[in-house]
């Protein structure tokens, strides 16, 4: 019975290649990151506030003009087609039929404009990497012919974080795979006869682009996360002259970062380490959040992602002054386990979750979680 995001992930440990879980689950360095991700989230307490009339408990927020039925999203997450094939148009329909937003990664396994189409109606934003600027000035102008509702630059990223698990399984493009690589593919009968009609999937955003763009080189790039090292925030107007619609930056950690954020017209932040797999010295997203939040005193929002296992882990974040959260791997376990139907039940059970705890809280609105916090131990603000 998969009751929580752990029953999902331990489902999806089972059913997926060692290689493929390795890289969902891939941390920097030593995993400390992660872990502090975890056990920070774990140490925000929330106090109830009682006798409340919680009869209806509002969950839906609105962002940019647009409305979501819960206030957490997917993060973009890449090669989702290594999960299962069409994994990004199946993660956006997910989140279209739950009401909730979508955010497609630069390293997804299907055109942008095809997962535009897998849910027309639903808010999808589209997270940029910049390895190239020609590339990049492709791939941001065919987003906004697509309606994409939002760019997100991932900020965070100059090079790619020591992810050592990917390095013992030979995780590179081109892939070579090992014989430890083989078999682990041949005992896993069911992911490998889902796989084999389409083969190994590809950068599909980099291939559609032509040229140099699609090469094997440029997509080894990606996977390396071998970024253009020369972006400075002056950069961002280069960028505003593709792009006319909301602008946020990921991987946003320090006060004084959200603040130049702001006086160059960025129009929204998001708190991220990056899932841990970057910076295994970084402070955890959670603890970030409230000075990133008193930093931009109001001015633009601020979302979070990072570690979010529980709906009380999307009420901590939302109590610390988050618009919204972002969840990567429960979502994927999900996709692992049944495909679009498997996310959706794990959106469900986040949805679930956050609305008995801001229930047991108190709370009958996402602006009112931050009542909770007032005579809260361990609060991180």
């Amino acid at each position: 019975m998969l009751l929580n995001t752990e029953d999902f992930r331990s489902r999806a440990r089972r059913d997926l290649p060692r290689f493929v879980f390795d890289y969902i689950e891939g941390a920097a360095d030593d995993g400390h990151c992660l872990r502090r991700n975890l056990s920070d989230l774990a140490a925000v307490e929330l106090t109830p506030r009682v006798l409340r009339d919680t009869t209806t408990v509002e969950t839906s927020i609105e962002v940019f003009g647009r409305k979501w039925a819960l206030p957490f999203g997917i993060a973009p997450t890449g090669l989702n087609g290594l999960v299962r094939p069409g994994g990004d148009g199946l993660l956006a329909t997910a989140a279209s039929r739950t009401g909730i937003s979508f955010a497609l990664s630069t390293a997804s396994n299907m055109r942008l404009e095809d997962v535009r189409a897998a849910a027309p109606e639903s808010v999808q934003w589209m997270q940029l990497y910049v390895m190239h600027r020609d590339m990049a000035s492709q791939i941001v102008e065919r987003a906004a012919r697509a309606k994409y509702d939002a760019l997100v630059l991932t900020v965070d990223v100059p090079v790619s974080g020591n992810r050592e698990a990917d390095l013992r399984n030979g995780f590179r493009i081109p892939f070579k795979p090992t014989a430890r690589v083989a078999w682990d593919v041949i005992t896993h009968p069911r992911w490998s006869m889902r796989m084999l009609p389409g083969g190994a999937p590809d950068f599909a955003n980099l291939t559609a682009t032509g040229g140099n763009a699609g090469s094997a080189n440029m997509q080894a790039a990606l996977l390396a996360r071998a970024m253009d090292r020369s972006l400075v925030w002056e950069t961002l107007v280069w960028l505003r002259g593709l792009w006319k619609g909301p602008l946020l930056l990921k991987g946003i950690l320090h006060p004084d970062d959200a603040r130049l954020a702001v006086d160059h017209g960025v129009d929204g932040l998001i708190v991220s380490n990056h899932g841990g797999r970057q910076n295994d010295a970084s402070p955890s997203a959670i603890s970030a959040l409230p000075r990133v939040v008193a930093a931009i005193n109001g001015r633009i929002p601020v979302f979070m992602d990072g570690g979010i296992r529980r709906g009380g882990d999307i009420a901590k974040a939302l109590a610390l002054g988050a618009t919204a959260a972002f969840v990567g791997r429960p979502v994927l376990y999900g996709l692992a386990a049944d495909g679009a139907r498997g996310a959706e039940a794990v959106i469900g059970l986040l949805a679930a979750e956050l609305v008995r705890s801001m229930t047991l809280l108190g709370a009958t609105s996402a602006s009112a979680l931050p009542d909770a916090l007032e005579s809260a131990n361990g609060s991180l603000a």
